[in-house]
């Protein structure tokens, strides 16, 4: 049982070109020559589940990127109707088939309390009444929740924080010494 036929891409001339030079140029990233060949593929009629089969990709990557190329399509054309020279159309096509932003995760610490906290590490554990004399992950997440630094840190975060502030310095002199 055959499903829906996906949306049939039409390449003009100028984009066919400029794709094959994004395919042939040694510079391009291979994310990029794969988007490439996957739009390429569309445009000979070839569904998502053979071009999925031919590049080894998944399916849905292959429906992504022609859906993308679609939504585009119109806005290339503009840029291709406007400028004459080649290399506008081919950054069109490049900003196309480019990864989309991420923000990634957001921030658990704002800056003010990333200065504290290495602030803290850089103290001698003695100064806030511990029997220590150097600083274990564990011990710097419990002090600066006393402190009221921040509501919350785990011992691994208070880690990275004890890794960024250690001295970079060899622990001896590496000048001979005269």
């Amino acid at each position: 049982m055959a499903g829906p036929q996906p949306t049939v891409i039409t390449l003009s001339d100028r984009q066919q070109s400029a794709l094959q030079h994004l395919l042939r140029r040694q510079t391009s990233p291979q994310r990029l020559v794969r988007r490439v060949k996957i739009i390429v593929a569309a445009a000979d009629g070839s569904n998502n589940e053979q071009i999925a089969k031919r590049l080894g990709l998944h399916r849905e990557s292959v429906r992504q990127w022609r859906e993308r190329w679609l939504n585009a399509a119109a806005g290339l054309a503009a840029v291709e109707a406007e400028e004459s020279a080649e290399k506008p159309l081919a950054e069109a096509i490049e900003a196309v088939l480019a990864d989309a932003y991420r923000s990634g995760a957001p921030s658990c610490f704002s800056a003010a309390q990333i200065v504290q906290i290495i602030a803290v590490a850089c103290e001698e554990p003695s100064a806030s009444d511990l029997p220590v004399t150097h600083w274990i992950p564990q011990e710097l997440a419990d002090e600066v929740v006393k402190r009221g630094i921040v509501a919350s840190i785990s011992a691994r975060s208070a880690g990275r924080f004890l890794k960024r502030c250690r001295s970079q310095a060899a622990s001896e002199s590496l000048l001979a010494e005269f």
